[in-house]
């Protein structure tokens, strides 16, 4: 089979941004929960400061080799969907590295068009937490 469908992307500024973050930081991670207010942005951290679940989802990479995970209740509300991940002005969570910069990520999204859908469901199953325990690249 090909490689898998793409369930996340970034946009240019947002992919210029992990890259200058990754600079700074070291290598990063995103991670999508739930809630409210910043819990429902995509948080980027240091790979290693944010420990994932085991049922958090592994939804792909993005800018080269940074893992984007969501936690699988969001992953059941988000599952039919195409997600982007955009750079916006204005502060977000503090604990973002994005924070300091004055912006913050957001994520824009559309429903995954049929054709999509149909492969995506042809596909193996996303890797969880549980599943990549032994491939410390995907783990923070």
């Amino acid at each position: 089979m090909d490689a898998r469908t793409r369930r996340v992307e970034l946009t240019p500024a947002a992919e210029d941004l992990v890259r200058r973050l990754a600079g700074t930081h070291g290598p990063v991670m995103f991670h999508q929960s739930g809630g409210c207010c910043d819990g429902s942005a995509p948080m980027c951290y240091p790979r290693g400061e944010f420990r994932v679940g085991a049922q958090d989802v592994l939804l792909g990479h993005v800018a080269g080799d940074t893992p984007f995970w969501m936690s699988a209740d969001q992953y059941a509300y988000w599952r039919h969907t195409h997600l982007t991940v955009d750079v916006v002005p204005g502060r977000g969570s503090g604990f973002s590295l994005e924070a300091p910069e004055g912006v913050r990520f957001l994520l824009r999204s559309r429903v995954l068009t049929d054709e999509e859908w149909e492969r995506i469901e042809a596909e193996p199953p996303l890797p969880t937490g549980a599943d990549t325990a032994d491939r410390p690249d995907d783990r923070p």
